[in-house]
């Protein structure tokens, strides 16, 4: 499964002060949507100032022998479709660009019309055992993210060469132990945390990783991998490193007998099966505006700003408290129940939510609500993807709340949410954004939230299902 997580969320730039296409302003929060997926900018980037060239550049090689030529060849052609053309934000843009590599996927056509659900293609029987070459200079290596020192060089590797905005002014800054959270869930494999290195000197300069998922998609419930953190190092992205990735990781996961993927992207390839808005709430106007992140409309002055978002100093729903590990068993229970109202939703059990909800600083955040006689009613969450603010005298980095799941049973869901953007504010966050999928459209104009002028597209790898719209979306990925 070539699944090139590359183009997710915000990988073509996040800054808040570039005009659309459509001449209007960018929503300012558009800055730090992190989706993430986010892993391989294909634009062209700036060079990274903090490697010297000879210490990521081996002797050029024209020929890659691990890969068949017309094979590597499309992959090419694609990922240059893309990065010199420009990506497709619309299914009008997507109808003119030729995809000479999703056309050989298992994915559905632009223009294909699906009404049934099940696979592309068969599971493959003959799978190959040894690992795809590289280039000439560079090798692969498994990295061990328990040794302290080589998950400080993926954090290095991602916070110099990840996504950052096209004037150079934010980056998205993943820590340490944000990373183990993502890459480390249940069912964790080693050997899908797949780095490349120079041989010479061992230095970190390519990075993709897979971990496992159980999705429902519509009735049916099929083990799938979310592909992330797909990263090259600037300087190499013309050395044919991103493809080998895409096709080793491909082939590491097909062995252990997956076929199915879900992803998602910031632009629009064959075939989207939802799409997605986000939405943006300021918490802290003036450090947005401070930092050039946003601006101020017309007509309105800093102090109007402010007041417009200014919030509750304490909550409002009874009984809200923080998530305690007694509370697996119920929130297990009120995750599944309300997730069967979609038709693109995981299948957690106790462990998979004790990993993905139990309140860890600076990563995740989740809030129950429980009655005088101990049973929990709702709950909410949301996970911290910083930026870093690059080039400014005084704010190094900016906060970012992402919504991950809200689940309502007896508490309105705009208390709930309104609840959750107070505490956000009370942690210092500066900004928190949610997708309109779920019942989130209840609250998003209430709230107060502004609209991103991009679109989410969810898609499905070797699996094909009618499409559907973003309020029957279940799914929330890092």
């Amino acid at each position: 499964m070539s699944i090139c997580r590359a183009v997710r969320g915000e990988s073509w730039g996040l800054s808040g002060r570039r005009r659309s296409r459509r001449g209007k302003k960018r929503s300012p929060a558009r800055a730090l949507e992190p989706n993430l997926t986010l892993l391989l900018t294909l634009r062209k980037s700036r060079p990274a100032l903090s490697a010297p060239e000879e210490d990521i550049h081996p002797p050029h090689h024209d020929v890659n022998p691990g890969l068949p030529i017309q094979k590597l060849q499309d992959i090419q052609r694609a990922m240059e479709l893309l990065s010199c053309q420009g990506p497709a934000k619309s299914i009008d843009e997507a109808t003119k660009h030729k995809y000479q590599f999703w056309d050989t996927q298992p994915v559905p056509k632009l223009n294909e019309v699906v009404t049934s659900h099940g696979p592309i293609e068969a599971d493959k029987e003959n799978i190959r055992q040894e690992p795809y070459s590289l280039p000439q200079g560079f090798m692969w290596d498994t990295l061990d993210l328990s040794n302290a020192d080589v998950l400080k060089e993926l954090y290095t590797l991602l916070n110099e060469n990840y996504v950052e905005d096209d004037d150079n002014m934010f980056r998205f800054d993943y820590s340490p132990n944000f990373l183990k959270w993502a890459l480390r869930p249940p069912g964790w494999l080693p050997q899908w945390h797949c780095g490349v290195r120079v041989s010479s000197n061992k230095k970190l300069v390519g990075f993709i990783s897979a971990i496992p998922a159980d999705i429902r998609v519509y009735d049916m419930t099929k083990k799938m991998v979310e592909i992330n953190f797909l990263c090259v190092h600037k300087k190499l992205r013309s050395k044919r490193v991103a493809p080998v990735l895409i096709r080793e990781i491909t082939r590491r996961v097909n062995l252990e007998g997956i076929f199915q993927a879900v992803y998602t992207a910031g632009v629009v390839l064959p075939k989207p099966v939802s799409t997605c808005r986000y939405w943006h709430r300021s918490l802290n106007p003036r450090k947005l505006v401070e930092v050039k992140f946003s601006h101020l409309s017309r007509n309105m002055t800093l102090q109007r700003t402010m007041k417009l978002y200014r919030l509750p100093d304490s909550t409002k729903t009874r009984g809200l408290r923080l998530m305690e590990r007694r509370d697996l068993h119920q929130v297990t229970e009120l995750l599944q129940k309300y997730l069967r109202r979609f038709h693109l939703a995981p299948s957690m059990g106790e462990e998979e939510v004790a990993h993905w909800f139990l309140p860890q600083e600076n990563i995740i955040d989740t809030y129950v609500v429980e009655t005088a006689g101990g049973v929990l009613t709702d709950f909410t969450s949301f996970y911290t993807l910083p930026s870093t603010v690059m080039h400014h005298p005084l704010h190094r980095s900016l906060k970012a709340a992402y919504s991950f799941y809200c689940v309502h049973t007896v508490t309105p869901l705009l208390d709930l949410m309104n609840d959750a953007l107070i505490l956000a504010k009370m942690k210092g966050f500066d900004v928190f954004n949610a997708l309109d999928l779920m019942e989130n459209k209840v609250f998003l104009e209430k709230l107060k939230f502004g609209i991103g002028d991009g679109n989410l597209q969810y898609y499905l790898y070797n699996w094909k299902c009618p499409p559907m719209d973003p309020d029957k979306v279940g799914l929330v990925l890092q």
